[in-house]
């Protein structure tokens, strides 16, 4: 009333502005994802659109600014969708041009359908997928040397695929196919070929789940299909900061280069790389896995059999993985033993470990004085 408007005044109490909104009938949208949408007029509040202190909020500004700027299509969260109602009404009642709405479904949790949340990391660590997606990050960390990582190091933020060395072609990928689908068959997509077949009328309304497994799958295929030479360019930085490398010269990237190809499918994302740091560690910082030691070099015959083999390797001719692997299987029918005898023991005797890419790519890449070098040092520790 006009008494209490003075009262307030003299209070020294400043307005703020609201929107009258209507209350009679419904807007009624055509959403591009939801298809037809409707709000009842009665139901929406006299939202504030200008504060005591003279600044506009967010309902205003950006109708606004989406003006200003010629937005033809807003693309947002559904989350959202509660807000058109007054967009719209200032749109109308400025005597601005409508934009086409598309309102999208949000990611779901693993397994759930609420919504994924940065917050509950604790949570998605009992689902399988997510914690292996979390220790295989955790992985590459510990092998650059960095810092335990807080809650920030989360599969639900982008950073973490970026510390860990994804293809974002990859990870555009998979989002792109969490809400929306070509066909019932098309999952591989380029980004070029997202870019000329999406369409918002084939987003789903329904949120769908984020499924770690299924990502690493998009980032195994997108891997598998990059070129060579662009594998090495993403894993260089990854050994330079473990601290492995220096400078890159050319001798450095062929050798890169030959670990990468002998890796193949052993590098899944970028940081995969420091999981074959041996090859770059001096021969005498090699170090050992304990238990593979003791099981694969202080069996019996080991020892005998490892020297005698370094015997062979001093002569071979030349150093590469078909000469090798004739070698090998040479002095295994000779000596009348299994493969593994000789295998697994010169395998940790040259990596310091059971595992790893193909053995006879090994010795070639490490070369002749290195694999005689490492041999000598792991019998010397019996």
């Amino acid at each position: 009333t006009p008494e209490q408007q003075a009262r307030f005044q003299s209070e020294g109490r400043k307005p703020t502005i609201r929107l009258k909104m209507p209350r009679q009938g419904k807007l009624v949208l055509k959403d591009i994802v939801r298809g037809r949408v409707e709000f009842d007029w009665a139901n929406e509040q006299d939202h504030v659109i200008q504060r005591a202190d003279g600044s506009f909020l967010y309902a205003l500004a950006n109708v606004v600014d989406d003006e200003d700027f010629g937005i033809t299509h807003v693309i947002r969260a559904e989350e959202h969708l509660s807000n058109t109602p007054r967009q719209v009404f200032i749109i109308r009642a400025l005597g601005y041009r409508q934009p086409q709405y598309a309102h999208l479904p949000f990611v779901a949790e693993p397994g759930s359908k609420n919504k994924l949340s940065k917050r509950k990391l604790k949570t998605y660590l009992k689902n399988r997928d997510f914690a292996e997606l979390v220790e295989h990050g955790q992985k590459v960390l510990r092998a650059l040397g960095c810092p335990q990582p807080g809650e920030s190091f989360n599969p639900v933020m982008v950073e973490f695929y970026e510390k860990i060395g994804f293809l974002p072609e990859a990870i555009i990928n998979y989002l792109a196919l969490l809400g929306w689908s070509l066909d019932d068959r098309s999952e591989h997509f380029t980004r070029q070929e997202l870019i000329e077949k999406f369409s918002l009328q084939r987003v789903n309304k329904a949120p769908a789940s984020f499924d770690p497994k299924k990502l690493m799958a998009f980032q195994q295929r997108h891997m598998q299909l990059l070129p060579l030479e662009q594998k090495v360019a993403m894993v260089l930085p990854f050994l330079q900061g473990a601290g492995l490398i220096g400078e890159v010269t050319e001798a450095l990237r062929r050798q890169v280069t030959r670990i990468v190809q002998a890796a193949g499918d052993r590098i899944t994302i970028a940081g995969d790389i420091l999981d074959f740091a041996d090859f770059f560690l001096p021969d005498d910082k090699l170090p050992y896995d304990e238990a593979a030691f003791d099981k694969n070099l202080r069996c019996p015959q080991a020892a005998e059999l490892l020297r005698q083999f370094r015997q062979r390797l001093a002569t071979a001719r030349p150093f590469d993985p078909p000469v090798l692997e004739a070698l090998l299987r040479d002095f295994v029918q000779q000596q009348g033993i299994k493969t593994g005898q000789i295998v697994h023991p010169l395998r940790v005797a040259v990596t310091g470990k059971s595992v790893g890419m193909g053995l006879f790519d090994t010795l070639a890449i490490l070369g002749r004085q290195r694999c005689l070098s490492r041999i000598d040092r792991a019998l010397a520790m019996l």
